[in-house]
């Protein structure tokens, strides 16, 4: 029997039992959920997408209004309640998205029984679990007996949100505990038994996928993992990975809005089908942030990553690294056929790259060794595509594998782009055997004349850090000589009496003092670590308010209004001369991007 709710769903019942939710018109699309929810879990999906697609979602063995699975169920039980629902609707092929265990259904359909499906959508899905999560969830598989279980409803809430669950989190965390409440516990258990053991099932098949697939889940999922994600989509002929920032396991209620659109962008785009045809949001890049990006790299050192078949994270060093395009955004890299790692990258479907700055000298070397566990040495989180990030980095670019290319005794991995990052940093650079530095050696500068000024124009994000005096002034950190953090006088001191990490970059200006001759005034580019102290001297200010901040002295106000300016055109000199007059020497002759490769 069926009803119509209050929103225009069709809530209905197939003859073999099976409860489902049906809205909207257009192409079908199948929605299935995971262990302990029912089809309602879907209600911000059918809303956001009724309009356009023809939406429905099933009720799982053993969930909402569907009988219970067999004792021993395999997914191919679930699979073929799913189909028996397309036939009673009268579907021949639909796109599927599933969640979590909903998705090894959704994946299982595609792979048994690929005509019936048009496109493929795993969110949170399970693949190949490390040993120690893998026993994790078996153990708490085998203390499931049928029964209520409250406090498993409390830790399965606190692993998916958290604990204590944090207020942006709470509404979908109690819409989630509402239908870990009501599931039938024997249904829940024996569904849960299989999800334990089936991270596994389609290990070796999935390079059989035929349809196109999108695998999406959250950088904070610790159980379905980015770099599960990464695997699958490798593995899968037409497969794609994204990982959304932030986000946890019920990413889909928590979200709905930003994972809805994912999908949707999915499913318009050809059903995933084309490489051209990409979604918007990958490729509408302010072309300027982009080449300023581009050219944090000063013929250095990049550290390529991806991630491997098995889902492990694997990565080299190279110097070969240039822009291709601005538009679309495609970037090159060169690997060796010799190395360890070309099997994996000349394979992969996306890599990253990530520009070294001069602190990460000692990652530079071991990901050029034959390092086991070169990632052990380093902080790094799965970005967009799953590739991994490396803190600290001058830039990274997260790419698609556009195009594979023989080259010799090398192969060339161009890539296309799909997200970026840069700061102003200091890079790495690498010339004639040697690591070589841009900037005025600091220890060079530690044994300069004590009464010699250093200062500093540090950056976060935009905003330059200024110290606020009791009479309204605005000044930048400066101080007597480089120092130590224990000289409260010196640069270092000062900034040390703050809490402030700053890191000093390329030499920005120089000049005599105009009162007193003998003294010199250095002011260096850097960056911070955005402060959390609590002085009220602090300040960030954006840039473009520099210009009308109450600065005391001329020099430094005449030295800031060169510092913007050189922002917005992205060319950078050192000043030299003294407070009246001097030049300003460019670091390097302006020369227009090169986009050939």
């Amino acid at each position: 029997m069926a009803e119509l709710t209050d929103r225009g769903w069709h809530r209905g019942t197939a003859p073999d039992g099976t409860g489902f939710i049906r809205a909207g018109s257009g192409p079908p699309v199948l929605l299935i959920h995971g262990v302990g929810m029912n089809a309602a879990i879907w209600a911000p999906q059918i809303e956001l997408m009724k309009n356009r697609w023809d939406v429905i979602a099933i009720d799982i063995l053993g969930h909402g209004q569907s009988p219970l699975p067999p004792e021993d169920a395999s997914l191919a039980d679930y699979a073929g309640q799913t189909i028996r629902l397309l036939d009673h609707l009268g579907l021949d092929a639909v796109s599927i998205v599933g969640h979590s265990m909903g998705a090894l259904v959704g994946q299982e359909i595609a792979l048994n029984a690929p005509e019936r499906v048009r496109s493929l959508v795993s969110l949170n899905a399970v693949f190949r679990r490390p040993a120690a999560l893998a026993q994790a969830v078996r153990e708490r598989a085998a203390e499931l007996n049928g029964a209520k279980n409250p406090s498993g409803t409390d830790a399965t809430i606190a692993r998916w949100f958290g604990n204590p669950v944090p207020d942006s989190l709470a509404e979908a965390a109690t819409t989630t505990r509402a239908a870990l409440q009501s599931v039938n516990s024997e249904g829940y258990a024996r569904t849960y038994r299989l999800f334990a053991h089936a991270d596994a099932a389609h290990g070796d098949r999935l390079s059989g996928l035929a349809v196109p697939a999108l695998f999406m889940t959250g950088s904070q999922d610790k159980n379905s993992s980015p770099a599960m994600s990464a695997a699958m989509a490798r593995l899968a002929p037409r497969g794609r990975c994204t990982v959304l920032e932030g986000e946890r396991h019920m990413m889909a209620i928590a979200s709905p809005d930003v994972v809805t659109r994912r999908i949707a962008d999915f499913l318009d785009s050809n059903d995933g089908a084309s490489t051209s045809a990409r979604p918007a949001m990958d490729t509408a890049f302010d072309a300027g942030e982009f080449r300023r990006a581009l050219g944090s790299f000063l013929t250095g050192v990049t550290i390529v990553t991806a991630i491997g078949p098995e889902g492990e994270p694997r990565g080299f060093t190279a110097n070969s690294f240039t822009s291709v395009s601005l538009d679309p955004p495609l970037v090159l890299v060169c690997i060796a056929k010799k190395a360890l790692g070309h099997p994996v990258f000349s394979t992969s479907k996306c890599f990253a790259v990530n520009v070294l700055s001069e602190e990460q000298r000692a990652a530079s070397g071991v990901f050029a060794s034959k390092s086991q566990d070169k990632f052990s040495a380093v902080e790094w989180r799965c970005g967009p595509t799953g590739s991994p990030l490396l803190a600290g980095s001058v830039a990274t670019f997260d790419c698609d594998m556009e195009q594979l290319v023989d080259a010799g005794d090398h192969s060339i991995l161009i890539g296309r782009v799909r997200e970026f990052s840069h700061n102003s940093s200091q890079p790495l650079g690498y010339c004639r055997g040697a690591y070589v530095s841009p900037g005025l050696s600091q220890e060079a500068l530690a044994a300069a004349p004590p009464d010699m000024e250093v200062g500093a124009i540090l950056e976060d994000e935009g905003r330059v850090l200024f110290f606020e005096t009791a009479a309204g002034f605005f000044e930048l950190p400066a101080g007597r000589g480089l120092g130590a953090p224990g000289d409260t006088r010196s640069l270092r001191g000062r900034l040390a009496a703050k809490a402030i990490e700053a890191h000093l970059g390329f030499l920005f200006a120089v000049w005599d003092d105009a009162a007193s001759p003998s003294r010199t005034h250095v002011y260096y580019r850097g960056t911070i670590d955005t402060p959390h102290s609590s002085d009220r001297q602090v300040r960030l200010v954006d840039i473009d308010r520099i210009a009308g901040l109450n600065i005391a002295d001329a020099a430094v106000r005449s030295m800031l209004a060169r510092y913007v300016r050189e922002c917005r055109e992205d060319a950078f000199g050192v000043y030299v001369g003294n407070a009246v007059e001097g030049e300003v020497r460019p670091l390097a002759k302006p020369a227009a991007m090169n986009t050939s490769g």
